[in-house]
């Protein structure tokens, strides 16, 4: 059996033993990282959520979109942090039937923090689904100057990240509308040379650049524990297997 002391029970036996002594302990120090990084992304996550004006800025601006792959790794986050104790008690007690359960939960979370790494990304980085959407209601707003709202949402977004118009100054001029004050420069006076679309496009690149490289390390160290547990599965069977033998 697996819990069998090496004394009396011959020498590959003994080896299999040491050999599952490393590979647990290895498996339980990896679920141990895996939990500091679920606990990582989920105060990421939730300090995106929850920072003060950025969801106004979200909402205003009609990019909710954007939280879709948030609520996605929040929620794979939350599974990550309880499978990891699941990992580290099945490594221990060399619990076959546990170690099937975790691998099948590890691949779970793999395929679950990809698709939310990948949705994250497709909607804040650069030449991604988000821009077209940014775009859109740019254009909407400065079609309709006469409109209080529009004028005040339009002067917040340019004067708070230094931008003019969706992709510059001449779409303003394009559409025969005068440059508004806060699409100039404060001190030299000049124009911004960037539309919106791409500083706000860079602006959320900033917040989720991090995130999404944590949750693919996250997705990676999953595979190295289903591999480690798969292969405890095996010692564990031969040593089993090599005690019955050794008895007989």
């Amino acid at each position: 059996m697996a819990g069998l002391s090496r004394d009396g029970q011959g020498p590959i036996v003994g080896k299999l033993e040491s050999q599952i002594y490393c590979i647990k302990y290895t498996l339980f120090c990896f679920n141990v990282v895996l939990w500091l990084f679920g606990l990582s992304i989920f105060a990421l996550c939730l300090w995106i959520c929850v920072e003060p004006g950025f969801n106004e800025w979200m909402k205003i601006l009609e990019l909710q979109k954007f939280f879709i792959g948030i609520y996605i790794i929040l929620i794979g986050t939350l599974g990550i942090m309880v499978v990891a104790f699941l990992g580290c008690g099945s490594a221990l007690m060399e619990n076959i039937k546990l170690l099937y359960m975790y691998i099948a939960s590890q691949i779970g979370l793999f395929v679950f923090g990809l698709v939310g790494a990948c949705v994250l990304l497709d909607f804040s980085t650069y030449d991604s689904s988000i821009q077209p959407i940014i775009k859109d209601v740019l254009v909407r707003l400065i079609n309709n100057p006469m409109h209080e709202g529009s004028r005040e949402i339009l002067r917040m977004v340019q004067e708070g990240i230094g931008c003019c118009g969706a992709d510059g100054p001449m779409d303003y001029l394009n559409l025969n509308k005068p440059l508004p004050s806060e699409c100039r420069d404060s001190v030299t006076g000049n124009a911004y040379f960037h539309g919106c679309v791409d500083e706000l496009t860079w602006y959320l690149e900033g917040r989720t650049g991090w995130l999404a490289g944590i949750v693919l390390a996250s997705c990676m160290i999953c595979i190295v524990n289903s591999v480690m547990s798969l292969v405890l599965i095996q010692a564990v069977k031969k040593e089993e297997e090599e005690a019955i033998a050794y008895k007989n």
